[in-house]
């Protein structure tokens, strides 16, 4: 559709009376908002206004015109001020993915507090461990974790909190079986284990520049964190547990951490935590609001 600044322009010579005072309006001068309705008129093939030195008025079909104008005026206004309200104040739905125990046991966790102080935001969250495109699959944000520097390329990160593994065991299985004094004691516990890709039966470790790789062995290997943690606090092994999963066991007293003076590394290396959304140079409210409250909470 052409002219439609002209026909706002229009609309506000006629709310105005005039064209200066349109114009101290707009930000314009008189003789621009002068053109403007002259375009308009040359357009419409009609005459709006009828001029004189000293006033306007309107013609029959500048009536009829003019009604058009100011409705499209008072719309522009409302999509200004919605604009500017969802520019200056988060508002709006937040699309998230998370891996799905990560966003289980830690992501969920923190939105309470952040839906009670911005209670016009809405968040939708997928939980998937399946790597999605985000602006393919129309995602805001991504919670994903990573070693350091194995991120996809092309997109922002933030970092929000290191995810490392803990070595436990219930006070009940180390009663029975004995706690072991160093790493190399684990060859002879029951371990419970990922037992996929490069985490099978080797368990490298660092301590202060020692390294060490011990072999373990036990009675169940599976790649799921939470099914390894119920079969640990269970009583039958000495499990290896993300520290974020098995840090409330162990501050109740349920799990012990054996030793945590040393490293896990290999395959159990320390990974990060991240914030990752598409690059852009007009990050919604909604979605800054979201990334700092993350950072802020992983960070207390």
């Amino acid at each position: 559709m052409k002219l439609l600044a002209e026909m706002v322009v229009f609309a506000k010579v006629v709310d105005h009376n005039g064209f200066a005072a349109a114009g101290r309006h707009l930000g314009m001068t008189a003789s621009a908002v002068s053109r403007c309705v002259g375009r308009l008129e040359t357009h419409l093939g009609v005459r709006l206004l009828n001029r004189t030195t000293r006033s306007l008025s309107l013609t029959e079909m500048g009536s009829d015109v003019y009604a058009d104008c100011a409705r499209i005026a008072g719309a522009a206004r409302d999509v200004e001020a919605q604009a500017g309200r969802y520019a200056a104040y988060p508002t709006g739905t937040v699309r998230i993915t998370a891996p799905m125990v990560y966003g289980d046991i830690w992501l969920a966790r923190q939105l309470p507090a952040f839906l009670i102080q911005w209670p016009e935001v809405k968040i939708e969250i997928e939980m998937t461990d399946r790597l999605v495109d985000l602006v393919e699959d129309g995602f805001d944000l991504a919670i994903r974790v990573a070693v350091a520097g194995t991120l996809a390329p092309g997109l922002v990160a933030r970092p929000l909190c290191n995810v490392a593994y803990a070595i436990v065991a219930t006070p009940a299985y180390l009663l029975e079986h004995g706690t072991p004094a160093e790493p190399a004691h684990l060859a002879s516990h029951r371990c419970i284990q990922m037992g996929y890709g490069t985490l099978r039966n080797q368990l490298a470790m660092r301590r202060a520049g020692e390294e060490l790789v011990v072999e373990i062995d036990g009675p169940l290997k599976v790649n799921s964190s939470m099914a390894r943690l119920a079969v640990v606090e269970g009583g039958v092994g000495i499990g290896i547990i993300p520290n974020f999963i098995a840090a409330p066991a162990v501050k109740s007293g349920t799990l012990v951490r054996l030793f945590p003076d040393w490293e896990l590394i290999g395959g159990y290396t320390e990974r990060t935590v991240h914030a990752v959304y598409p690059p852009t140079h007009h990050l919604p409210k909604k979605v800054r609001a979201l990334i700092d409250h993350l950072v802020n909470t992983s960070s207390a």
